[in-house]
């Protein structure tokens, strides 16, 4: 029996995870005004944000897995800003409170500082509809 490689890491899904939202707060930064298309980017960094958080643990619990649990506590540590960032940002986008808009937005930039984007990468059908699903999952 040969082993089963998981090419779908939490690494590797946070690193493209990050790359999006890299993108999405470039494009976001061009903006002048929040339009449709703002709203639908701002839903999908959101979304990006979540995952993100979401994988930290499983990231985590690798390094638990072999009792290297200051590691482990150190990764949670540095990665625990983008829980706390995300339900920011989705109060400001699901109350639609854009003056505290610019706030949130300079606490994630240093975050995605070190992302270097020559040419956009992700489509723009990426983010349609991202504003309508999250508002609609709040209702429920």
């Amino acid at each position: 029996m040969s082993r089963v490689i998981n090419t779908n890491s939490p690494g590797k899904r946070r690193s493209h995870l990050m790359r999006t939202s890299a993108e999405l707060l470039r494009r976001l930064s061009q903006k002048q005004d929040i339009d449709d298309d703002s709203k639908n980017m701002l839903a999908l960094l959101v979304y990006c944000l979540r995952d993100i958080h979401e994988g930290i643990d499983e990231s985590a619990s690798a390094w638990e897995k072999r009792d290297y649990w200051m590691k482990a506590e150190e990764f949670r540590e540095r990665w625990r800003w983008s829980g706390s960032l995300a339900k920011g940002l989705e109060t400001i986008v699901l109350q639609e409170t854009w003056q505290e808009l610019p706030t949130i937005m300079l606490k994630l930039f240093p975050h995605f500082a070190d992302i270097k984007i020559n040419k956009y990468t992700r489509k723009e059908n990426l983010w349609q509809g991202c504003y309508k699903q999250l508002k609609s999952e709040s209702e429920t």
